[in-house]
């Protein structure tokens, strides 16, 4: 029964992830809605406004006075699931990601020439899938939500109007929800397994900003890993019949699971062309293979009485074997009149998992995103912003099994991405 409960119960928050993000893993992207609009490239090379205490909290030097910048991003996803079979029958709608809503918002105060400092909340990781009632690969994931909010304190310094650092502690919220069904025979009735846990914990983001010409800047950043301890539970409703037949009982457990988002470097150049036309270009890469498996240990869980009734679990170990990857990114903004500013972008970004093992909780592929955006001057002192992303995505092939049940099937993923937001100065 352990190996049975290994692939069907507990991949904690860590390995929730969806291809219907705009980063890879299970990463966000959007903590800005005018560097959404070029696609994110020049993210730490920009300094457009506030958002640049997450991009490059080196940025900060560049923003006169006191600023203001907040938004939302919100996901529309789609999934398109062909050829699957499973040892029992059940339904592939594909309809599994709900419309999600990312928010964030950040302030700036250039304290002198030389000292700034500023504030940031949001979500670098999360996501939400939500499978149909009946999904057939539900054995491996029926309901799957983590959510990471980030608070962040930061300082920046000028040592000169060409070079600044700037550097920015972090404080990290995590909790997860995972769920799964699991059918042991489909004369007894599909047995819920939902696990619960969350932890906080520290990290810290630094950059650099270089005004390498009077109209080339070049930018670096790191976002550093944190590592996590998620406590929390574990929670069995078996059917009647499996309980009756010994299989399973009804219980809440304690659980736990130790885990690592990982470090990133975000290297980017923003080139002014002349007064109206600017380019931006840009490469992430994720160590991602930190996440080589999850092993999450749970106490006291025991089925019913009789010879088909061992302890289930008490350590389970789930093989992920990801792979760090790269981001590239290229985008440009054209300054059309006083008011208006135009932006769009083109990106690339790797999947950092494989083939072997990719479940149903995370059926993603190398995706290609396009997008557009535009900022508009109210006045002096308002600037809306607003942004549209499309994701396409490579197809991908699912495999799971174990000794009780197995499920197949091809992937194709897209997502529309929309943001809106605004920044205020002072």
């Amino acid at each position: 029964m352990k190996k049975v409960m290994l692939k069907t119960t507990l991949s904690l928050a860590v390995t929730l992830a969806s291809s219907q993000i705009f980063a890879s893993g299970f990463a966000l992207n959007e903590q800005s809605v005018s560097g959404m609009g070029t696609g994110f490239a020049g993210r730490s090379s920009s300094a457009d406004d506030a958002s640049t205490v997450f991009g490059n909290p080196a940025g900060m030097s560049r923003l006169e006075g006191q600023q203001v910048t907040g938004g939302i991003a919100v996901i529309d996803a789609s999934t398109d699931i062909k050829n699957a079979s499973g040892k029992y029958p059940g339904s592939n709608k594909g309809d599994m990601v709900p419309f999600t809503g990312v928010p964030m918002g950040f302030y700036t105060n250039k304290l002198n020439d030389q000292w700034a400092i500023g504030f940031g909340v949001y979500a670098p990781f999360g996501l939400v899938t939500d499978y149909e009632h009946g999904f057939q690969g539900r054995a491996f994931g029926s309901k799957s939500e983590v959510k990471v909010v980030t608070l962040q304190p930061t300082v920046s310094y000028a040592f000169n109007d060409r070079v600044s650092v700037g550097f920015g502690p972090t404080i990290n919220r995590i909790s997860g929800t995972l769920e799964s069904d699991i059918t042991i025979d489909p004369r007894l009735g599909d047995n819920n397994v939902k696990i619960k846990g969350d932890d906080t914990a520290l990290g810290f983001n630094i950059g650099v900003l270089v005004q390498a010409t009077d109209t080339t800047r070049i930018g670096l950043t790191y976002h550093s890993k944190v590592d996590y301890k998620l406590d929390g539970h574990t929670e069995i409703s078996a059917s009647p019949g499996t309980s009756a037949f010994g299989y399973l009982q009804n219980g809440r457990y304690d659980a736990s699971l130790k885990i690592a988002t990982p470090e990133s470097y975000d290297l980017s150049l923003t080139q002014d062309i002349n007064d109206a036309w600017k380019v931006y270009a840009g490469t992430t890469w994720t160590r991602w293979s930190r996440l080589k498996d999850i092993t999450v240990n749970n106490k006291g869980v025991t089925a019913a009485g009789g010879a088909l009734a061992p302890t289930l679990f008490t350590s389970i170990k789930e093989e992920q074997n990801w792979h760090d990857t790269w981001a590239y990114a290229i985008g440009t903004s054209y300054q059309l009149n006083k008011q208006w500013t135009l932006r769009t972008g083109l990106t690339w970004d790797q999947s950092p998992t494989n083939n072997e093992n990719r479940s149903p909780r995370i059926p993603t592929g190398d995706r290609t995103i396009f997008s557009i955006g535009a900022g508009y001057a109210v006045n002096e002192n308002l600037v809306i912003d607003a942004a549209y992303s499309y994701l396409k995505e490579e197809s991908v092939k699912v495999h799971d099994s174990n000794a009780l049940n197995n499920y197949s099937a091809k992937y194709e993923n897209s997502a529309n991405g929309f943001a809106v937001g605004a920044t205020y100065k002072f």
